[in-house]
């Protein structure tokens, strides 16, 4: 039986309500602090961004009123049709949107602005519930796992073609859902690679030691030792991996000592090396019809293809300013009054507010406009900045809770829609987080993603509220299931 809807007032989860009350306070707090002026509009004018922020926050609040309200089954059964819609959404911002600083991702509705792409997120979980909830769906299944691939893959070149690749590159925490919900490590584990490789090569390709480029000799052997431990736990021959081993050790032994005669491109020995690998597994499957070899060898194959093609995805696919974004945060380029000043200034100001911070509304950094988009993708630097290491602490510690929180919601659910989108709430909230706090304080490339609940707009605090109580919805009814 259906709750009655005065019960679900008391089924719903007040704490992680509570959470999402004291973290959008906060969040307006360091809003007022980082884009307040003396002198300027009141803290509490609609003009400013204080005051506009609390009008979203208090429209939040009915936005919150009416999903409760809705019954359980409404977002089973229309998810496919929510998502439907924001892709047609997604496709319209393509071609109406302005062009905003590079990207087509705003659509202009006269009295506000709305970004679809932080609405898709939902709506994308929603549809991506559904699909591994219907009867016999199993990630073990090929064709199952494309129709997945296709739920979180669509809207993100919907919104890469809007030119907001930070926010296509969200969708890719949907991945954690997947893999929760079984599908093979193999695929997380070609995940960390293809980061590792791209990272490496990009690293060291201008590095060139005799005629060797450092950048794919390392990677290629990355990718070879990879493959043999893959190797190795699929084969229970010791003598064949012993062979195995000791004719990679004596090809770079015997190609070492002709280096000392003539020169020696190693990377070319150890892809002649890869394509031997490649060639006596495929065999092997042949002869011992075992498919996993075969899973194997495609694993050595694709690697190798990913790392000849990461010059021409840097280079004739990345935007010029994602480019430079990626050489200074590996350290290949200094750019201090360009790609790297907000970084450089976010850092500074974090850097200044010592212990305890110098207090709200007295931040130098912040008053003086050093950073740029302070009050929005880097708004943590503010928090550092007027509260200090323990104020920057009290915020982590806060979205440590929320997150587990949600994590435990999750694995209560009795049904497969209820925790898969649970996790992909807890997923997004967590990409989100580790994202923005890594680019801040220079430790994960500048992509322009907000700090849920803190960044200032509308679009982004009411797609992150409709993304939270939806699933809190669902949790308060969760004993009829």
């Amino acid at each position: 039986m259906n709750y009655r809807k005065k019960e679900i007032w008391k089924s719903v989860d007040w704490v992680t309500i509570f959470l999402y009350l004291v973290l959008i306070l906060y969040g307006w707090i360091t809003i007022a602090g980082a884009s307040f002026d003396f002198g300027d509009v009141g803290l509490f004018d609609l003009s400013g961004r204080p005051g506009s922020q609390l009008l979203w926050m208090g429209l939040s609040l009915g936005l919150i009123f009416v999903i409760l309200m809705l019954e359980r089954s409404f977002f089973d059964i229309f998810a496919y049709w929510m998502y439907g819609l924001l892709i047609l959404l997604l496709i319209a911002t393509i071609f109406l949107a302005p062009d905003v600083k590079g990207s087509r991702s705003w659509l202009d509705l006269g009295f506000m602005r709305l970004q679809p792409a932080e609405f898709a997120k939902f709506t994308t979980a929603l549809a991506l519930a559904k699909l591994m909830s219907s009867y016999a769906f199993s990630l073990s299944k090929t064709r199952d796992f494309l129709k997945a691939l296709f739920i979180i893959f669509l809207p993100m070149v919907c919104i890469i073609l809007e030119k907001e690749t930070g926010s296509a590159l969200v969708y890719l925490s949907f991945f954690l859902v997947l893999f929760r919900e079984g599908m093979s490590g193999y695929y997380l584990l070609a995940g960390i690679c293809a980061v590792i490789f791209f990272v490496s090569e990009m690293k060291f390709a201008e590095v060139v030691v005799g005629i060797t480029p450092l950048g794919k000799l390392l990677v290629e052997i990355m990718i070879l030792v990879i493959s043999l431990f893959l190797f190795q736990t699929k084969i229970k021959s010791r003598k064949v991996l012993y062979i195995i081993w000791a004719t990679v050790f004596g090809t770079f032994g015997i190609a070492g000592i002709v280096s000392c005669f003539i020169p020696v491109d190693f990377s070319w020995v150890s892809l002649g090396l890869l394509a031997f690998f490649v060639l006596y597994i495929i065999g092997l499957s042949v002869q011992q019809w075992v498919g996993k070899y075969l899973l194997i060898g495609a694993f050595t194959v694709i690697s190798v293809g990913y790392l000849f093609s990461v010059d021409y995805v840097f280079n004739d696919i990345l935007e010029p300013h994602q480019q430079v974004r990626i050489k200074v945060s590996l350290g290949l380029k200094d750019d201090p009054t360009g790609a790297g000043y907000n970084v450089n200034q976010s850092k500074i100001a974090i850097g200044s507010g010592g212990l305890w911070g110098k207090g709200f509304l007295n931040g130098t950094q912040t008053k003086l406009k050093y950073v740029p988009e302070q009050d929005t993708d880097f708004i943590f630097c503010t928090v550092g900045e007027e509260q200090g290491f323990v104020g920057s602490v009290l915020l982590l510690l806060l979205y440590g809770a929320f997150i587990i929180r949600l994590i435990v919601l999750s694995e209560r659910q009795k049904d497969v829609f209820g925790r898969v989108y649970g996790y992909s709430v807890v997923s997004i909230f967590f990409f989100h987080l580790f994202i923005n706090i890594g680019m801040v304080t220079g430790l994960t490339p500048v992509i322009g993603i907000p700090l849920p609940f803190f960044s200032y707009g509308g679009s982004s605090l009411w797609g992150f509220t409709i993304l939270l109580f939806i699933f809190l919805r669902l949790d308060a009814s969760r004993k009829d299931r």
